[in-house]
This record gives structure tokens, sequence and C-alpha cells, in this order.
């Protein structure tokens, strides 16, 4: 057995915790639950484990969130697309701003648009009740808050968990 893969499990399953108790840090904007801790989680995961890492953190977290009354289903296109995307920019980069960029991008702007058929098939929406673009603004505002607070402070983590490249 190797010690990286444990000790990268562990830190994926703490940063799930972190991400189902941030949850409690929440508003709603627009029909959506912004849960800010979720997105500095993914950029976390993005920079210190991996993408695939983050997107099995990103989807329980977000299973976990539905379980407990905490998030809504909407939470599962939002945060495993942020993760994926600032996982990728971060592996071809390495670089930690842009990977924030991307999970902004990647949870605003895609997971923000492919929450439409979410709402439309889980949610009882109508197509005609809901623009197809209606969850990318309040999905920014949520991502843009907790990416820049995990691009000020992960750097720093990197270094202390000893997982430098």
């Amino acid at each position: 057995m190797q010690k990286v893969p444990t000790k990268k499990l562990v830190l994926a399953a703490l940063l799930t915790a972190i991400a189902v108790v941030g949850s409690f840090v929440s508003f709603p904007i627009l029909g959506s639950k912004c849960a800010p801790v979720q997105h500095m989680v993914n950029v976390f995961c993005a920079v210190l484990l991996g993408r695939w890492y983050g997107v099995g953190a990103a989807f329980t977290a977000s299973l976990l969130r539905n379980i407990f009354g905490l998030g809504s289903i909407l939470a599962f296109p939002g945060s495993m697309c942020g993760a994926l995307l600032s996982g990728i920019v971060y592996s071809n980069t390495k670089n930690i701003y842009a990977a924030v960029v991307a999970e902004a991008l990647g949870t605003g702007i895609i997971g923000g648009l492919l929450a439409y058929p979410f709402a439309i098939l889980f949610l009882g929406q109508t197509a005609g009740d809901i623009a197809f673009y209606a969850y990318v603004v309040p999905f920014l505002i949520s991502t843009v808050c907790g990416s820049i607070l995990a691009g000020l402070v992960v750097k720093r983590f990197k270094k202390f968990l000893n997982l430098e490249d």
C-alpha cells in the first residue's frame, strides 16, 4: 500500500465534510441555494488532489447535502462541472489562479446551463417558467465568492500538507 493514495482519500473525505458543513453558510438567489464553501472545496480538490478526487468529492458532498436537506438537486451539475473543469485546467497549467477561473466558469456557466434541464426534470419546472440561463447568475455569484476565497488560501495549504509537485 502507498501512503499518498490514503492521504489523498482522507483529505478528500475531510474536504467533502467541510463542503457539507459549509452548506449551513448558504443563501438563496433566484431559486437556487448558493453555497460558496462548495466552490472553495472544488478548487482545493483540484489543486491538492486532482480532477477525479474533486469530482468524487463534489458528487459526495452534493449527495450528502441533498440527503440532509442542505441543498437541492441543482448542487450536482454546478459542483461537479466546476470541480472537473478546475481540475483539468490545474493539471494542465499548474496555475492556481487559472483553476479558480475554471471553477467559476465550470460552475457558473456550464453548471448553470446544465441546471436548467435538472430543474425541469426534477423540480417540476416547465420550460416556459424559466429561461435556460436562469441559474447562471446565481451560480456565478456563489462560485466567485468561494473560488476567490480558495485562491487566497490554497497555496499555503498545499505547502502545509506536503503535496507540492
